[in-house]
């Protein structure tokens, strides 16, 4: 069982920027960032592939103010975002599987391992 542990949560004012941080105890094929707010649903944001560092996002809107990256010797993915606004404010989580083919990336039932998650807070 793969652990992980997230860093870097906190608030900031809208337009500010904040970068998540996550460590993998072990092996892993995909990590993820996901996020959810108050009333929602938790939602997949954006998905790197450990052995080629391919990465999915699950918007463009995402896209563009997004960064999922890793440092692969330590075993770290980052979540860099950029122009947060209020809208962005939720839990974010780090998630990852150890399982090639578990389905849709952006569910939550795909993952194996769960950070503790997070907590980010924009301010108008």
């Amino acid at each position: 069982h793969v652990q992980l542990v997230e860093s870097g949560g906190g608030s900031v004012q809208a337009g500010g920027s904040l970068t998540l941080s996550c460590v993998a105890s072990g092996y892993i094929y995909i990590m993820a960032g996901l996020r959810q707010a108050p009333g929602k649903e938790r939602e997949g944001l954006a998905v790197i592939v450990t052995r080629d560092s391919t990465t999915y996002y699950t918007d463009a809107a995402v896209k563009a103010r997004f960064t999922l990256y890793r440092d692969t010797a330590r075993n770290m993915g980052f979540l860099r975002m950029s122009g947060l606004q209020p809208d962005d404010t939720a839990m974010y989580y780090c998630a990852a599987s150890t399982v090639r083919d578990g389905g849709e990336w952006r569910l939550p039932s795909r993952y194996n391992s769960w950070g503790q998650g997070t907590q980010v807070t924009v301010s108008a």
